[in-house]
């Protein structure tokens, strides 16, 4: 910790919370820049999200924090999911086809989080980044060379760049206010039990996590809305307790109906033990508190995620808030965090030139807008799948039913260029489902539909559109979760499938056995028209999927879609169809 406050940073992070704490973390042991984080409030204090998705252990192994967690007495170590929507809970493992292949577990944690952030937010202390509580800041300015921060005392400190990382209030950098990313508004409501049953207990066949007593997270759907259920190692009166956190998500309207204020510790008592599964667990289970605890989950979205020019950028839920249905907040906070300490590190690099530092902060902005809401709309199909089995619920009837908001053109390139998160594929359509047994009514399918151009016969003819470009550049590959197999169409080698494994084996005493795509800037090229109104571009890593092959077989007039396929591997195909997506490549149909 830093006692006095200097007049200038490299870059000042307001917030300490997981996304603010990773950034300062990454970009302290990774280079020599000056970092502050500024929080608001003083370390340890509560926070809604104990439990955590898989994409968080990588994280904090990148960050060097992971061992400390592991040894830690505040979390129990998590294996997967258990949803119960109908008669038979849908299971599974994280990552549960390479589970499958290779027998070894994927995993992340239930954590008590007031005890989780404050280790990430020492942590980075700890990295060398300058840390400060209790210190708000109330104004952001843009100088001539730099930036300015005001504090609520009138003390001003200057700054290179400026990163929100203040959660899910209106941004003062951006000086807008946030849109919905869903068009539902939910509320979460909570309380903490000792003596429940684990859910690894339930001894049915389904239950894969009972034989090895492997914790997973526990939903059930009800009539009101879904619960969660979460073991939460918690201090009580000064010793070290199990808990179980049990929420309830539901909507303003329903506690206005008899017998339905759930934030009434009675009226959410007698409303959980109806609650499939969830009630048997907690049945033998004493709250630890009389009062509930509450938060608007509303899914929120800024309009910009970073500005080049202006010298700010979001990360975590200040950027945007997803649904909370998959545990995915602090996962994608904390990889905004790696994503963010890339950009910035390539922004302080004199030998990178200013055209590749602004396709850099633009992919940030782009590529993390086309996550969140495809992700968003992975939640919404969801949502319309238990809402067709529950016309009469005020709350199930309005999910999901729609097709809401106006989506960027880099989300149905993200809709296009792979399938939907495998895991939650998995328990949408079970054991060896695919995309194409999604219900086509659903959000997340009228989506793809939008986003696919259509099917290209091999007698049609392939060509460039007049205008079309290409250039030279660096990318961000995003979302870049280290130690996880990309969904298809994209394949790793068996070399590629071993070193995973090996990771996962232990990610600490392998955390080399694989490489972050987010470590750094990666060769790419950027294809677009001349003059288009959209200013829409495609990419292709080089080192990916060598794109640029697609242009080398067009440039001299094109080709008919036979004789390309013969010349382009699938992934190659795929940008093919990515670029007449975006109007870069004409389809011109035989016999026109």
């Amino acid at each position: 910790m830093t006692d006095a406050v200097r007049d200038y940073y490299d870059v000042i992070i307001m917030g300490g919370g997981p996304a603010g704490s990773t950034l300062a973390a990454q970009l302290a042991r990774t280079t020599d820049l000056s970092v502050a984080v500024f929080d608001k409030v003083k370390h340890p204090r509560e926070h809604i999200g104990e439990s955590l998705a898989h994409p968080t252990t990588p994280a904090l192994e990148e960050i060097g924090a992971l061992d400390k967690v592991m040894s830690s007495e505040f979390k129990v170590q998590k294996y997967g999911g258990i949803f119960k929507w109908e008669e038979k809970p849908s299971v599974a493992f994280f990552d549960h086809e390479s589970y499958v292949r290779d027998g070894v577990q994927r995993w992340a944690s239930h954590v008590n989080r007031s005890e989780f952030d404050e280790l990430l937010f020492r942590h980075a202390g700890e990295c060398g980044a300058h840390m400060f509580e209790e210190m708000t800041i109330s104004e952001f300015e843009r100088l001539e060379d730099g930036c300015e921060v005001t504090f609520n005392d009138g003390r001003k400190v200057r700054c290179g760049y400026f990163v929100d990382a203040s959660g899910r209030r209106n941004s003062i950098a951006s000086k807008k206010k946030r849109s919905y990313l869903s068009g539902y508004k939910n509320i979460a409501i909570w309380q903490h039990y000792t003596g429940a049953q684990h859910a690894y207990d339930v001894p049915e066949d389904w239950n894969i996590f009972h034989p090895k007593s492997q914790s997973p997270i526990a939903c059930s759907a009800f009539s009101d809305g879904w619960c969660w259920y979460i073991p939460v190692p918690k201090v009580i009166n000064g010793e070290r307790v199990m808990t179980h956190s049990v929420g309830i998500v539901t909507i303003p309207a329903i506690l206005k109906e008899a017998g339905k204020d759930f934030t009434d510790i009675a009226q959410f008592t007698n409303a959980i033990k109806d609650i499939p599964l969830v009630g048997e667990l907690v049945k033998n289970g004493t709250p630890v508190s009389d009062k509930m605890q509450t938060a608007t989950n509303y899914s929120m979205i800024n309009d910009q995620f970073a500005n080049f020019d202006e010298r700010w950028i979001l990360v975590g839920d200040a950027a945007y808030f997803v649904d909370p249905l998959f545990s995915s907040g602090v996962a994608f906070a904390m990889h905004h965090g790696l994503s963010a300490a890339t950009v910035l590190k390539a922004t302080f690099d004199d030998s990178i030139d200013e055209q590749h530092k602004r396709d850099l902060w633009h992919d940030y902005d782009m590529e993390w807008h086309g996550i969140a809401e495809s992700f968003s709309l992975s939640i919404d199909q969801w949502y319309h799948a238990i809402g067709k089995s529950n016309p009469d619920s005020i709350y199930w009837r309005t999910r999901g039913q729609d097709v809401t908001g106006n989506f960027r053109e880099q989300t149905f390139q993200v809709l296009l260029s792979t399938t939907m998160e495998p895991d939650v594929l998995r328990h949408l359509t079970g054991e060896g489902g695919t995309q194409s047994d999604l219900d086509a009514d659903g959000p997340y399918m009228k989506a793809y539909g939008m986003a696919d151009p259509g099917r290209i016969s091999d007698d049609d003819h392939v060509s460039l559109t007049p205008g079309a470009t290409i250039r030279t550049s660096l990318g961000l590959d995003i979302p870049g979760f280290k130690g996880f197999a990309p969904p298809p169409p994209f394949k790793l080698s068996e070399e590629e499938e071993a070193a995973l494994t090996k990771y996962w084996e232990d990610p600490v005493a392998n955390g080399d056995a694989v490489v972050s795509p987010l470590s750094q800037p990666l060769p790419c090229h950027r294809y677009s028209v001349e003059g288009s109104a959209s200013g829409v571009e495609v990419r292709s890593f080089d080192e990916v999927d060598g794109g640029k092959v697609v242009w080398d077989c067009l440039s001299d007039g094109g080709m008919s879609y036979g004789e390309l396929s013969k010349e382009l591997n699938e992934l190659q195909l795929h940008l093919v169809k990515l670029l007449w997506r975006t109007g870069v490549v004409t389809v011109t149909p035989a016999g026109s």
